[in-house]
């Protein structure tokens, strides 16, 4: 591979840094940009109709800023806004956002649009990196500030055109990624200087990764160095874009927010061009683990995939960090015993703070239940299969008989080649188990024979075996069988067979499971042969 065409990239150089030392305390301020950057990276974008759906959806999870469109863009981006507001669609705590190239004409078009809105953060931007400057725009550093400096101009005036508006203004430097560190500070703090003693409200800035190119460490520096060299800091609103070309787009939001950062532009799900915008989804959730209230109720995270797939026509990933149909799901014999295990030692302690093996967060927390955390396949094990039938059928299989179980389903799903569902598990269970063979007649009573595993050795013995009774207990199975259960082990002929009793009494359970395991007996291996 040709790795001479591509330089390392140039490090900003801060000996200095204070983020690696910082640990994260609160969400920042979320922005989405489903509506705009999201909706322009599909292959058949939002109608209006998926749009609305996309922004009550994001209005519903509690978003307060909200990038809804670039109206000089596309009609149907100025309708959407002009939708929104004519049917009065924004909550009062809501502000959409709006985004406009420094050009006259588009700014003044822009904010027109914006007219009967209550609040609004008007973005204006443009491209500064070297290789826009030189190859696209034919401009050096000088024209581009002035460039820079005419939208903020333009911004400024046109604040106040719309009475009853409030409009918020926000530069951002495209391709800050691309941007010598240096220059990308003389044009944010020259935007700022000139907006400073004029503009009423908060000011802002947004930091694009427009393409991620650099690992996340370095976009935490830069975001420091700016950070700390910023003009009238204390009363800007500093924000970031990132972008997930390198595929470390969540790290580089969360290491920027300890670099300082206050605000933070992306997607659910990370939709957006080329790799993907930020996932709001995933860094919501990493901070919700940590204990830490992420502003945003992820509380259905499957009804929010649905939806966020419904709008965009994408697929969320089965392993998509969060909202994954598998990310808490084990099909691996150790973890699953670990989970079953831990999640048994949570229910008999009582404890609040969560801590079982292979789960971070507790999936009821999202809306997620327990049914799905283990699921069978050639890679499990007892301690899942076990976990199965208890938290699906109330039953708690002795150690023994959870070996020769699972030694039934490994070759169970080898022989199917995949996984083996819930309901599949059962109907093994019982064909083995439970009802081998022929309906048992009734069996002798605990009374006639003195106990129960006289009611086993009472069935070798009509059966002409010789053999003993390992065990036979009787306990009552939980919900949703909440019977009776037996379990017998008889030894015949030096081998092991179990048998399973389900019934309403102990008496009827425990004749149940002999006269199950003595067919098995009788009948020697079963087809798969494993006892």
């Amino acid at each position: 591979m040709p790795v001479d065409k591509y330089p390392p990239y140039e490090a900003v150089g801060l000996p200095d840094r204070t983020w690696p030392g910082r640990r994260a305390e609160r969400a920042p301020l979320w922005c989405s940009v489903d509506l705009r950057d999201g909706n322009q990276a599909l292959t058949d974008p939002m109608d209006p109709d998926r749009k609305m759906r996309m922004f009550r959806l994001l209005v519903a999870m509690g978003f307060k800023e909200i990038e809804v469109g670039y109206p000089t863009a596309s009609r149907d981006d100025h309708d959407f806004l002009r939708r929104l507001i004519e049917t009065d669609a924004i909550p009062e705590d809501v502000v959409i956002q709006v985004m406009t190239p420094i050009r006259g004409d588009f700014i003044e078009r822009t904010v027109k649009a914006l007219e009967g809105a209550r609040r609004a953060v008007l973005q204006v931007f443009n491209p500064t990196s070297a290789i826009q400057r030189r190859v696209v725009f034919r401009m050096d550093r000088r024209q581009t500030l002035g460039l820079a400096l005419e939208g903020a101009e333009q911004a400024l005036k046109l604040q106040e055109s719309i009475p009853g508006t409030d409009i918020f203004l926000q530069y951002a430097p495209e391709s800050y990624t691309h941007t010598e560190p240096d220059f990308a500070l003389e044009i944010l703090n020259s935007v700022l200087d000139f907006w400073a003693p004029r503009a009423r409200h908060t000011l802002r800035v947004n930091l694009p990764a427009t393409v991620e190119c650099f690992p996340p460490q370095e976009f935490a520096d830069r975001i420091e160095y700016t950070h700390r060299n910023l003009a009238h800091r204390e009363r800007t609103i500093l924000g970031v874009h990132p972008h997930n070309d390198r595929g470390s787009g969540v790290a580089a939001a969360e290491l920027a927010v300890l670099a300082g950062a206050d605000r933070v532009e992306g997607t659910l799900f990370g939709n957006g061009e080329r790799s993907g915008n930020v996932c709001l989804v995933t860094l919501a959730m990493n901070l919700f683990s940590q204990g830490i209230d992420p502003m945003l109720d992820l509380s259905d995270i499957d009804g929010i995939r649905r939806a966020a797939e419904h709008c965009t026509q994408l697929p969320v990933g089965a392993r998509h960090p969060w909202a994954g149909d598998f990310v808490y799901t084990s099909f691996a014999g150790t973890h699953q015993d670990a989970i079953a295990k831990g999640l048994r030692a949570r229910e008999e302690s009582g404890e609040r703070v969560w801590d079982v093996p292979y789960l971070p967060i507790d999936p009821r927390d999202i809306g997620r239940g327990y049914q799905a955390l283990i699921r069978i396949n050639t890679q499990s094990g007892k301690g899942g299969i076990a976990h199965l039938l208890r938290s699906g059928y109330g039953i708690e299989l002795p150690r023994r008989l959870q070996i020769d179980f699972a030694a039934v389903m490994q070759r169970v799903c080898e022989d199917a080649g995949g996984e083996v569902t819930g309901d599949e598990l059962w109907r093994h269970f019982e064909e083995r188990y439970v009802r081998p063979g022929q309906e048992a007649e009734p069996g002798p009573s605990v009374a006639d024979t003195g106990g129960w595993e006289a009611v086993g050795q009472r069935a070798l013995e009509a059966a002409g075996l010789d053999g003993y009774v390992h065990s036979l207990d009787v306990t009552r199975a939980g919900a949703p069988l909440s019977a009776m259960t037996a379990f017998c082990e008889l030894v015949a002929d030096s081998r092991s067979y179990w048998g399973v009793g389900i019934a309403d009494t102990e008496d009827a359970a425990a004749a149940r499971a002999a006269g199950a395991a003595v067919r098995r007996a009788l009948a020697g291996d079963d087809e798969d042969g494993v006892r």
